[in-house]
């Protein structure tokens, strides 16, 4: 439900009922008064209610976090969704997942939040002109892979410098070859690119002739 007509003795009686069945807080609707309230003759005859129509915005943290609350639902998982607002326009709102068993959310190498994260985006800026980007995290699971991404990255620099042979990588996700690329980038005599299509694309570390 995203539309309702309610009435009330006030505007503001009206707007706050509104808003509870909704369930939306003041600042997430748009209200529309259609009637405002007339006091009958002595208080009693001809008396008139206030009558407003209040539409919930389209709200995509909201959206994705009900999305996807559903789909964990769905899994038979339970999990808390905590939500980091972005730190700024460049960066992503992220969504972090807190609870038991969640290692069936995140899948091989991430591959299954991945897709979760993929699909939450397509819900949640779905007829919205300003996109917004979310990441998926659980139980800190980014982080830790990220450390291991970076030791990776090291480890195989150190091989290309060794035998100046280069090296290609397993298909990785767009997130996670940025880690690769930045971390060799500190090496100025190795560089990286991409090749394939997605989602088999893969890093390749190269010595620079």
């Amino acid at each position: 439900m995203k539309k309702v007509v309610v009435q009330a003795k006030t505007v503001e009686d009206a707007v706050r009922l509104a808003c509870h069945r909704l369930n939306a807080s003041r600042d997430n609707v748009d209200v529309h008064v259609l009637e405002q309230p007339k006091k009958g003759f002595f208080g009693l005859f001809g008396m008139r209610e206030a009558r407003v129509e209040v539409e919930r915005i389209f709200d995509p943290v909201e959206e994705a976090v009900r999305f996807l609350g559903e789909v964990i639902t769905k899994m038979g998982l339970s999990a808390e969704i905590e939500v980091e607002s972005a730190s700024s326009s460049s960066k992503p709102v992220v969504l972090h997942l807190k609870g038991d068993k969640l290692g069936i959310l995140i899948g091989r190498r991430g591959q299954t939040l991945e897709s979760l994260q993929y699909l939450v985006n397509i819900a949640a800026n779905r007829g919205v002109k300003k996109q917004v980007r979310f990441m998926l995290d659980a139980d800190g699971y980014r982080k830790r892979r990220e450390e291991a991404l970076v030791n990776l990255a090291e480890r195989l620099a150190k091989q290309v410098l060794r035998t100046k042979k280069e090296i290609v990588l397993d298909p990785m996700p767009p997130g996670e070859r940025r880690i690769i690329h930045g971390a060799i980038q500190k090496e100025k005599r190795l560089t990286t690119h991409s090749v394939g299509d997605e989602p088999n694309r893969r890093v390749v570390i190269s010595w620079k002739d």
